[in-house]
C-alpha cells in the first residue's frame, strides 16, 4: 500500500534485548523538545523489529514498552541504540557482554529491516555509540563512513567501514555518533539539519546543554 506523501515524518526508536537506555530516552527527549517548539511536524514511536512488546534493556531495572513495530518503508528517521552490559565476559558460559548483545541484533530480524530502510530514499537512520557497530556487523556499513564508541572503532574499520573518532558523522542518509551521550549531540544535530537552527538552539537552551565537538560530514560545504 503506498505511503501517504503529505503525512509527517515519523522518528522510529528501535528497542532490542540489552539496549542502552540512555542511547534511546536522550534523543527521544530532544526531537520531543524540538517537536513542542514547532507546534508538530513530527511523530515518535518507539518500536521494537518484533512488534509491540516489553524490552529489558541491559541497565538492570530498566524496562521499555515498544508501542509498534519497525517499518521501515516509512519516511523519517530511524534510530538505532547500542547496548549496556559488560564489555568482558566469557559467552561460552552465558555471559551477556556488549559484544554478545550487538551481535544478536545484528543477526536478528531487525537486520532485513534496516537494510531496506537505507535503500529508502526518505530515511535517515541515525545510530548512537554500539548502535553504528551493530549495523556493520550486520554488514550494512561496508565503504559507509561512521563512527561508534571509542572502545569499537577498530572493530568498526574491520568490517570495511570508514571509521572516524568524532562525536557526530554525517553520511547523508546515515548518521553516527560516539559514545552514550552523543545521543544529545546527534539529535540537536538532526533538528539542527532538517529543522533549522532555531530550532535546535531553542532545545539546547532548554536543556541547558550545547553541543560538542565538530561534526565530521562526507557532504561538501556550501562557501558562504
Amino acid at each position: 500500500m503506498p505511503h501517504d506523501a503529505s503525512a509527517l515524518p515519523i522518528a522510529q526508536f528501535v528497542f532490542f534485548d540489552g539496549f542502552d537506555p540512555l542511547d534511546i530516552v536522550a534523543p527521544f527527549e530532544v526531537l520531543t523538545a524540538g517537536r513542542d517548539m514547532m507546534g508538530g511536524g513530527l511523530e515518535l514511536r518507539m518500536v521494537s523489529a518484533e512488534g509491540p512488546r516489553q524490552v529489558v534493556s541491559g541497565t538492570p531495572g530498566i524496562c521499555l514498552e515498544a508501542t509498534a513495530g519497525l517499518d521501515p518503508r516509512l519516511p523519517g528517521y530511524i534510530f538505532i541504540p547500542g547496548a549496556s552490559g559488560p564489555v568482558d565476559g566469557d559467552p561460552d558460559a552465558g555471559d551477556e557482554t556488549i559484544p554478545v548483545l550487538l551481535s544478536r541484533f545484528a543477526n536478528s530480524a531487525a537486520a532485513a529491516q534496516l537494510r531496506q530502510a537505507l535503500s529508502e530514499p526518505e530515511n535517515t537512520v541515525v545510530t548512537v555509540c554500539g548502535g553504528g557497530l551493530a549495523l556493520a556487523m550486520a554488514g550494512l556499513l561496508e565503504a559507509r563512513t561512521a563512527t561508534t564508541h571509542a572502545l569499537g572503532i577498530d572493530l568498526l574499520e574491520a568490517t570495511g567501514t570508514h571509521a572516524v573518532r568524532a562525536r557526530v558523522v554525517d553520511d547523508g542518509d546515515l548518521v553516527s555518533a560516539g559514545g552514550v551521550t552523543s545521543g544529545l549531540d546527534a539529535a540537536l544535530y538532526l533538528l539542527d539539519r532538517e529543522f533549522g537552527a532555531d530550532v535546535a538552539h531553542h532545545v539546547e537552551t532548554l536543556f541547558e546543554y550545547e553541543r560538542r565537538g565538530t561534526v565530521w560530514t562526507t557532504t561538501p560545504q556550501k562557501e558562504a
